[in-house]
């Protein structure tokens, strides 16, 4: 099957049902025979996700900068944990592992790494799927503000079309797998 990286928040203060998505997220990857490439830590929705992949008997692949091993958040149980030099390095090697993107609800560092995946994306240096999981309308003012920028031309239609939206993950997978066959 296929390695599908997902971003999200690793925050330790989220409200339990954040914890239970990615937890959820993390299982039905596996269930489906997926690998899970993430951002390489154990804590908050990040460190849900991969539990949930591995309890469900997935396999887990985890990149991190040596800074955040460093402050010992590392997934140190990740099948293969493959540490970088810096956060943009980190990002190119989940890039270069993934065969699809799927981003659940985050803060900063998941947006970051989502605009990254899109913005390589519409300049054509790659044409993996990439599906935002929009759960309870949390990023409902975000695709408001994509779609005013897309309205004024600063995103062009296609480049908005290369982000899928789905409410739930179930969604989001089907929607991935499809692409990917």
């Amino acid at each position: 099957m296929a390695a599908i990286c997902v971003f999200c928040a690793s925050s330790r203060t989220l409200d339990q049902r954040w914890l239970d998505l990615a937890t959820e997220t993390g299982a039905e990857l596996a269930r489906r025979g997926h690998t899970l490439v993430s951002g390489g830590g154990r804590v908050g929705m990040m460190g849900a996700l991969v539990d949930g992949a591995r309890a469900a008997g997935g396999r887990t692949v985890g990149v991190i900068p040596q800074a955040l091993v460093d402050l010992e958040v590392a997934d140190l149980a990740s099948d293969e944990l493959l540490v970088t030099d810096s956060m943009a390095s980190r990002k190119t090697v989940m890039i270069d592992k993934s065969d699809a993107f799927l981003a659940l609800p985050g803060g900063l560092g998941t947006m970051d790494e989502l605009f990254e995946v899109w913005t390589t994306a519409t300049l054509a240096l790659h044409r993996k799927p990439m599906v935002l999981v929009d759960t309870d309308g949390f990023y409902g003012p975000l695709l408001a503000w994509l779609d005013a920028i897309t309205d004024q031309q600063f995103l062009k239609p296609g480049g908005r079309d290369l982000l899928t939206v789905t409410p739930t993950v179930p969604e989001a997978l089907n929607t991935l797998e499809a692409h990917l066959i």
